[in-house]
């Protein structure tokens, strides 16, 4: 399991979402700077749906390690989900109120989307060598 390249971008991606989930995604500060309120990504419900969606494909995907076909399109899936959340981020950015920081952890659904596209690959890559491999052995019958 873990000696294949998919299985460590997800891992990976698995580790900055689970920072994503539980750090400090934003802080909002008040107009007379005394005072500031930090929030995780999780303090949005729509956020916190998307982004526990994601974390079960995660999961999934990385514990199908002998169904590459799966694996790849589960990838595929949680990559185009973790592109969805950053988008969201985006949109919250743009939108947000006067005085509203953006953590450095606003980045990592924009990273996980990366290792997972990266991990879909390395499944699809695996996937080839096991089918030329089998094409090999059936023809020395």
């Amino acid at each position: 399991m873990w000696q294949r390249i998919q299985t460590l971008y997800l891992a990976l991606s698995a580790g900055l979402l689970c920072f994503l989930l539980f750090g400090n995604a934003l802080t909002i500060n008040t107009p007379d700077g005394l005072e500031s309120v930090r929030y995780t990504a999780l303090a949005k419900p729509y956020m916190a749906i998307l982004l526990w969606i994601l974390a079960a494909i995660q999961v999934v995907a990385l514990v199908s390690f002998k169904v590459r076909i799966l694996q790849m399109r589960l990838s595929t899936v949680a990559g185009l989900v973790a592109l969805g959340a950053f988008i969201w981020l985006g949109v919250m950015y743009f939108t947000a109120a006067e005085g509203t920081v953006f953590r450095w952890t606003a980045i990592f659904p924009f990273a996980i989307a990366v290792f997972d596209f990266l991990a879909a690959r390395g499944a699809f890559q695996d996937q080839l060598v096991v089918e030329s491999a089998s094409r090999l052995r059936s023809r020395r019958k």
